[in-house]
This record gives structure tokens, C-alpha cells and sequence, in this order.
């Protein structure tokens, strides 16, 4: 759902400035906290958000403002009907446009995918940093004793981790970079991982004066995960 919402916030944005010119005050019921720095516009056709003043003074680690829960309330109430219109299908294929994913060569173990995922990502330069065994809990914990085997492991760049984390410190929401393995009903074996669909992080990098070398060092974090991932599912070792 992150990735459709801020798709969405993206595609409103396209051929807007950054702030607004002219600022115009926002609804009557816009939050106090929100006059003088955002007008809400709630029309199908205009942006949603339109930022009216300058952001504080940049630093590197620098929090963004804390937004209230009435702010969120109604950036949900005006963004959920936008995605409902865009997306008349279930819940299950909803989800399946969210994750790129491979299926395993035939004769591959869930082990040779794990191994083959790990020695791509230390020739590429990913650092593992950890790995969630579910499938070891629904069976321990929830006495699920046919859950099929899921793991998800956990990378990250931490040089371009860091230069991310300078501009944009909310990122940290995103990291580690995971990659799930994991065996579907017929026992085939999966390798998935969230799509990321970057053209909002273009859109913040046109604001905060994000450098085309750091741009390009979050596509290739995307390149590497999906070279992980094939690795992984072509058993390539």
C-alpha cells in the first residue's frame, strides 16, 4: 500500500512546483498545526498536498516535522479514494502488484537459494544483517507443524545507506533491504521483495537537492537486491 500511495502523491505532484507561489489558505478545518505550511486541495485533478512555506534550515540527520493525527487522517480520507478508483481487484492481487518475485529453477532446495542469494550479496557488496526464520515459530509457537518454510533475510549498503539517511532520515523505515524466501502450496520455492517504485523519492531529491550520485546509488541498491534475487533463484553460485 506505501508504494501505491506514494505513487499517487508522485503522479499528483507531476508539473507542480515545489511550493506554491501564491499560497492560499487552506479549509477552514485544516489543523492549526498545519496553517501556513500546507493547503490541502481536495480535488481529483489537483495536487493533494501543495507545500506553502520553506522547510527549516537543512542538516544533515535532520527530523522532518512530527505530522498530527488529524493531518493523517485526512491525507488517508483524500488518497484512499484515489487508489480505490485506481485499483478494482481483491485484496490478493492488490498485494501481488506490490512485490517482485522469482520462482526457484526446479531441483533447486530452499538452502541452495539461500546460499546462492548470500554469495551474490557479498559479490555485490551487501552486508547481511539478519534473518527471520518464521517458518521456525509457526511450528514452535503455534504448533503449525505444516507451515510451509519462510525466511526473510536482511541486507544493506551501508555507504549509501548513511548518505540516504543524511537527506532523508524517515528512510530508516525502509532499512534494512529484505528479501523473503519462502515455499508456496505445491512446495514451489519463492524469492520476493518489495518493488520500489522511486519516483517520489525523485520528486523529494528535486527538493532537497539530492545529488545525481546518491540518486544513482539508490538505484543500484535496487539493482543489487534483484541481482540477489536472481542469483538466488537460478541457484548461481
Amino acid at each position: 500500500m506505501m508504494r501505491m500511495l506514494l505513487s499517487v502523491l508522485a503522479c499528483c505532484c507531476l508539473g507542480q512546483p515545489a511550493f506554491a507561489s501564491d499560497p492560499q489558505p487552506g479549509p477552514s478545518d485544516t489543523p492549526a498545526a498545519m496553517q501556513g505550511w500546507l493547503d490541502i486541495t481536495p480535488t481529483p485533478y489537483g495536487p493533494v498536498l501543495v507545500q506553502q512555506g520553506m522547510p527549516p534550515p537543512y542538516r544533515d540527520y535532520q527530523m522532518s516535522r512530527v505530522l498530527s493525527p488529524e493531518e493523517r487522517q485526512r491525507w488517508l480520507q483524500m488518497t484512499m479514494p484515489v487508489v480505490g478508483n485506481m485499483m478494482q481487484v481483491d485484496a490478493r492481487e492488490a498485494m501481488n502488484h506490490f512485490a517482485i518475485k522469482y520462482q526457484a529453477k526446479a531441483g533447486l532446495s530452499f538452502d541452495d537459494v539461500v546460499q546462492s542469494m548470500m554469495l551474490r550479496a557479498n559479490k555485490v557488496n551487501l552486508k547481511f544483517v539478519g534473518n527471520n526464520a518464521m517458518w521456525r515459530d509457526f511450528r514452535s509457537v503455534l504448533g503449525d507443524m505444516d507451515a510451509p518454510r519462510v525466511e526473510i533475510l536482511s541486507f544493506c549498503d551501508i555507504a549509501i545507506g548513511r548518505e540516504l539517511l543524511k537527506i532523508l532520515p524517515e528512510m530508516i523505515v525502509f532499512f534494512p533491504c529484505r528479501i523473503a524466501v519462502m515455499e508456496d502450496a505445491d512446495k514451489n520455492i519463492w524469492v520476493l521483495m518489495l518493488d520500489w517504485d522511486i519516483t517520489w523519492l525523485n520528486l523529494a531529491g528535486k527538493q532537497l537537492g539530492m545529488t545525481p550520485e546518491l540518486r544513482s546509488g539508490f538505484l543500484s541498491i535496487r539493482e543489487k537486491m534483484d541481482s540477489v534475487m536472481r542469483a538466488g533463484a537460478n541457484g548461481e553460485l
